[in-house]
């Protein structure tokens, strides 16, 4: 008998006893002595469900069920952005998660707390403020271009692009190689412009967002810029002011 034939045991027993995940989250709260709030998951109530946060601006602690092996699958957002993520078989970690981020513990201490979580330097960037947000994408888009050898366009923009102050000053991100920039390091915020790099004979190409027409083109990176500069409203970019200059 093949061993995918052979039966495996519910990794989730306490789930199935309980009626589902949510009412599983109840009874762990109850044996941690917390009160907490369980409301609707994203992806229907047999795999996910989310740990309210009273913290203004966090949205529910997202808890989803592994397909495999007994795991829980947490993530923590606010403004749109994914500050931590992390899993664990244990669910009462996963109140304990809950609780936490609820509460508005600080992504560090979250980790210090129960290191099965985890965040990046974005969203530890994202506690500091939009201006931080903003440099260390930067940062990051200059070092991804540098790594694009065999695509010179792209740096080249990416480069001319960060030397204007006022592209600067806004949140850079890439698309299929196009450049977006939005006023806001937040979700959902459309891009203000963009710029396509020249590619197989074709120039720089303006637009109003990475998919969006083509405005204007240009020969060079620093035309294309200087294109796209021009079609920022004045004072664009004061939500991320104190950016990099």
């Amino acid at each position: 008998m093949h061993s995918d034939s052979v039966p495996q045991p519910d990794p989730y027993p306490d789930l199935a006893a309980a009626g589902g995940l949510a009412s599983a989250l109840e009874g762990a709260a109850t044996d941690l002595g917390v009160g907490i709030a369980v409301v609707p998951g994203d992806w229907g109530p047999a795999i996910s469900a989310g740990i309210a946060a009273p913290h203004p601006g966090r949205k529910p602690l997202s808890v989803r069920i592994g397909s495999r092996r007994r795991w829980f699958a947490v993530s923590g957002w606010s403004e749109g952005v994914e500050l931590i993520t992390g899993g664990t078989p244990d669910l009462h970690d996963v109140v304990r998660a809950g609780v936490a981020w609820g509460a508005g513990k600080s992504l560090a201490e979250l980790t210090a707390l129960l290191p099965f979580l985890h965040f990046g330097e974005l969203a530890a960037a994202h506690e500091r403020g939009p201006a931080a947000v903003v440099d260390v994408q930067w940062r990051l888009m200059r070092e991804q271009a540098a790594t694009e050898a065999e695509f010179p366009e792209f740096g080249l923009l990416v480069e001319a692009a960060h030397a204007e102050p006022r592209l600067r000053r806004l949140y850079p991100f890439s698309s299929h190689w196009t450049l977006g920039f939005a006023a806001h390091t937040g979700s959902p915020c459309p891009p203000v412009v963009a710029v396509s790099p020249a590619y197989g004979g074709r120039p720089y190409r303006v637009r109003e967002s990475p998919q969006g027409d083509c405005l204007a083109e240009a020969a060079t990176a620093q035309e294309a810029v200087a294109l796209a500069v021009a079609r920022l409203p004045p004072g664009l970019g004061a939500a991320v002011a104190g950016a990099a200059e």
